[in-house]
């Protein structure tokens, strides 16, 4: 299971690099939890939908160093880059840390630090 968790967020981080949203939706639960921690908490795929069309203006890019995975629980340790608003690149580290259920990306904890 460890492994096709892995490969199910490999596929799922594929799609949202190459801009396509709702492919990468089609991977999550539809009761989806999202929290950035410190930040805010996003509930179900409307919430998801809403958050990406507005902060991936242009497709993340990626830059990961670990994948570790452990029953239904992938962690991921690396890099994103995303255009804020102003439309200037911002780099951040980040630690995903997501829970599976029968095959799809049910909860998500991000820790995320702009460097």
């Amino acid at each position: 299971m460890n492994t096709d968790n892995k490969a199910i967020l490999e596929k799922a981080n594929r799609a949202v690099a190459a801009g396509d949203n709702e492919g990468f939706l089609l991977f999550c639960t539809d009761d989806t939890k999202w929290e950035f921690v410190g930040e805010q908490t996003l509930q179900g795929k409307d919430a998801v939908r809403q958050y990406m069309a507005k902060t991936y203006t242009e497709p993340p890019k990626f830059n990961i160093s670990r994948v570790i995975a452990d029953d239904d629980f992938v962690s991921v340790l690396g890099k994103i880059s995303l255009k804020n608003e102003q439309g200037i690149m911002v780099n951040y580290s980040y630690c995903d840390v997501w829970r599976f259920s029968d095959g799809k990306m049910a909860e998500l904890r991000a820790f995320v630090i702009a460097e």
